[in-house]
Formats: structure tokens, C-alpha cells, sequence
């Protein structure tokens, strides 16, 4: 059984979409939470929180004044923190699988979340999620960790992608 896998590639390139199908899969054995695109007028305007068990809470928006700020967007860190850290540590303390999507640039503005993410990961249950591709500090040490798997999701594997990472969280009967 894998101890954490995150998945990691391009914007759009279907990170999310598999994270979603192998949590789905897993059913009540996972928790955390997950980010979507907010849509108005056929533009991104932002991303929301959603946790597995339901709750829901705007994270960035062109509408949000920030600081923190990132591209064009600004990111309420209380929001992440109050419904996105408390998934996380939720699901750690339930013993679920903790699926955390994702462990990019908005979310690591919060001090709460880098801490949670790093509780969950030297926690005693598997981690699932998705993890930005391009450089950073804090996302390099976590894609470096022995315990890591990283998975690079591309056009040519995503649609495969869900049922081999769900393969790594079943152990055979």
C-alpha cells in the first residue's frame, strides 16, 4: 500500500478529475478535500473548496482583494483554513485516507496548511493528492520525500490514471 501519492502536471492537465474519481472510489475510507474552478460568463474567476464530507468555501477569487495574492487572483486564507485545514485534520483523526488537492501556490500561503499537510503526511494513514509541477521551496521538500510517490499526469495517462493510483491505496484480499 502506498503511503502518499501525489500527482502533479500542468494546469488542466486532469489532476483534480483524478484525485475526485480514486476519492469517489474510495468512498468513506478517504477525507480532506478537494479544489474546483469558479466559472462566470465562460471565465475563470476563482477556486472553491470543496471537503469530501460536503462543505464548501470560496478560496481565491478576481473578486478578493488579498493579500495574499496570486496571478490575478486573491486568496482568502482564513477560508482555506477554516474549512480546508479542518478537513484535513478531520480525516487524519478519523484514520481516513487524507486527500488533499492541491499542494499549490494559494494553499501554500497558509502556514495552517503546510502544517497540516506535513501532520498528514508523518501521520499513520496514506495521503492522496495533487502537487503544483513547477518549483517551489516547500512543494520540492514534500515531492523529495522518500515516502512520496509523485505521478505525472498527461493526456496520454490521465483516463488510465484513477484505477492505477486506487491500485496503491487497495491492498489484494
Amino acid at each position: 500500500m502506498a503511503r502518499a501519492v501525489l500527482l502533479t502536471g500542468p494546469p488542466r492537465s486532469g489532476k483534480t478529475t483524478v484525485v475526485q474519481a480514486v476519492a469517489a472510489r474510495l468512498g468513506p475510507r478517504a477525507g480532506g478535500f478537494y479544489t474546483e474552478e469558479v466559472r462566470a460568463g465562460g471565465q475563470r474567476t476563482g477556486f472553491r473548496i470543496v471537503t469530501l464530507d460536503g462543505q464548501e468555501a470560496l478560496l481565491a477569487s478576481v473578486r478578493l482583494p488579498g493579500p495574499p495574492r496570486v496571478g490575478r487572483y486573491g486568496v482568502d486564507v482564513a477560508a482555506l483554513d477554516r474549512v480546508g485545514v479542518a478537513a484535513l485534520r478531520r480525516a487524519l483523526a478519523r484514520g481516513q485516507i487524507v486527500v488533499v488537492d492541491e499542494i499549490g501556490k494559494m494553499e501554500l500561503c497558509s502556514e495552517a496548511f503546510k502544517a497540516a499537510v506535513l501532520a498528514a503526511l508523518n501521520g499513520p494513514t496514506a495521503v492522496l493528492g495533487s502537487i503544483l509541477a513547477g518549483p517551489h521551496p516547500w512543494a520540492d521538500q514534500v515531492k523529495a520525500r522518500p515516502d512520496v510517490t509523485v505521478i505525472e499526469v498527461t493526456p496520454a495517462n490521465r483516463d488510465e490514471l484513477a484505477e492505477q493510483v486506487l491500485a496503491q491505496f487497495c491492498t489484494p484480499s
